[in-house]
C-alpha cells in the first residue's frame, strides 16, 4: 500500500493553518457521511429494537419482521438524514477537534494530555451535535414511523408544521448525553492507542514508519476507540430513540420506562457491531485524505520526556 500525495510539491498546506483545518473538516465530512450511509440497514434494526423491544427482541427477529411487513426498502429509510446529518457532524467533530486540541495545548501547557483530549473533543462535539440534531430528529422518525415521511424533503416541513422549531431540537440534551461521552472517550482512546502502538508494538517513531504502517495504526486505534465509546454512550442512545418516537415525553420518564439495566444492555450488541467498524473506517478514510494531501496521520505521539513532564 503506497499512497502518494496528490500534489507534486508535497503538502497542500502547512499544519495548523486555515487550510489544514479545512482539510480536516472535509475529511471528517466525507468519512463520517459515507460510512454512516453504508450502515443504514443496521441502524434501522437498532432503532426498531430500541423503540419496540417486545416486538423486535433480537436482531434476526427484527430483520425478518421488517422484511416481511415493509419490504427491502425499509432498511434504507433515513439514509438522507444519516448522510447529510452525520457528514456535517463529522466535519465539525474532526475539524474542530484538531483546532481545539492545538488551542488548548498552547494554553494548558502543563496539563495532562488526557485532559486536553477530553476538553478538545467535548468543545467540538457540543457544536457538532447542534448541527446534527435536526437531521437526527427526522432520521429516527422516518425509520421507526413508516407513515411519517419518506425522507428529509417531506420530513422537514412536516415536523416543523406539527412541532415547530422545538421538534428539531427536542433530543439535543440526550444527544449531547450520548455523543459527548462517546466523543471524549473515543478521541482519548484513539490518541493513547496510537501512542501505545508506536512505542510498544512498532517501537519506531511515526516519521520512520511507512504510510501503510501509519494507516494500520490508525485502523487498530480507531477500532479500539469505537468499541469503548459505544459501550459508554449506549444508555443515552436508547433515550434519544425513545424521546424522538414519543415513547416518553421527558428524560426522566424515558429512563423509567426503559429501565436502568436496559439502558446499558438494550441494543448493545448491534451498537458495538455498528460503531466499532464504522469508527475504524472513519479514521481510515479521514487519515487517507490527510495522507493524500501530504499531511501526517492523526495521533499525538509523545516522547518519553514529554510523557514524564505531563503525567
Amino acid at each position: 500500500m503506497n499512497m502518494k500525495p496528490l500534489f507534486e510539491g508535497g503538502r497542500i498546506c502547512e499544519e495548523f493553518t486555515a487550510g489544514y483545518y479545512g482539510i480536516c473538516a472535509l475529511g471528517g465530512m466525507l468519512s463520517a457521511g459515507t460510512t454512516h450511509l453504508a450502515i443504514t440497514p443496521l441502524d434501522v434494526l437498532k432503532v426498531h429494537m430500541q423503540v419496540n423491544p417486545v416486538k423486535y427482541n433480537s436482531i434476526s427477529t427484527c430483520f425478518t419482521t421488517l422484511l416481511r411487513e415493509q419490504g427491502p426498502s425499509a432498511f434504507w429509510r433515513g439514509r438522507g438524514g444519516k448522510f447529510f446529518g452525520y457528514g456535517i457532524q463529522g466535519a465539525c467533530r474532526f475539524g474542530l477537534y484538531e483546532y481545539f486540541k492545538k488551542v488548548y495545548s498552547n494554553v494548558l501547557v502543563d496539563q495532562n494530555r488526557s485532559f486536553i483530549f477530553f476538553v478538545s473533543s467535548a468543545s467540538a462535539e457540543v457544536i457538532a451535535n447542534v448541527a446534527l440534531c435536526p437531521f437526527e430528529a427526522i432520521k429516527v422518525r422516518v425509520q421507526a414511523q413508516p407513515h411519517f415521511a419518506k425522507g428529509l424533503i417531506d420530513g422537514v416541513p412536516k415536523l416543523y408544521a406539527t412541532e415547530g422549531l422545538r421538534g428539531f431540537y427536542k433530543g439535543l440534551v440526550p444527544l449531547w448525553g450520548r455523543n459527548l461521552p462517546f466523543s471524549m472517550v473515543m478521541f482519548s482512546t484513539f490518541e493513547h492507542s496510537v501512542n501505545f502502538l508506536y512505542h510498544n508494538v512498532l517501537q519506531r517513531r511515526k516519521e520512520d514508519c511507512s504510510r501503510a504502517q501509519q494507516l494500520g495504526v490508525t485502523c487498530l486505534a480507531g477500532y479500539a476507540a469505537g468499541s469503548v465509546g459505544s459501550i459508554i454512550s449506549n444508555p443515552a442512545d436508547n433515550i434519544v430513540a425513545s424521546l424522538y418516537n414519543k415513547k416518553a415525553n421527558s428524560l426522566k420518564l424515558a429512563v423509567k420506562k426503559i429501565g436502568f439495566i436496559n439502558l446499558f444492555t438494550r441494543s448493545l450488541p448491534i451498537r458495538i457491531m455498528l460503531v466499532g467498524p464504522v469508527v475504524t473506517l472513519q479514521w481510515l478514510f479521514y487519515d487517507s485524505i490527510k495522507v493524500l494531501s501530504g499531511l501526517p496521520t492523526s495521533g499525538d505521539v509523545r516522547t518519553d520526556i514529554e510523557e514524564t513532564r505531563t503525567s
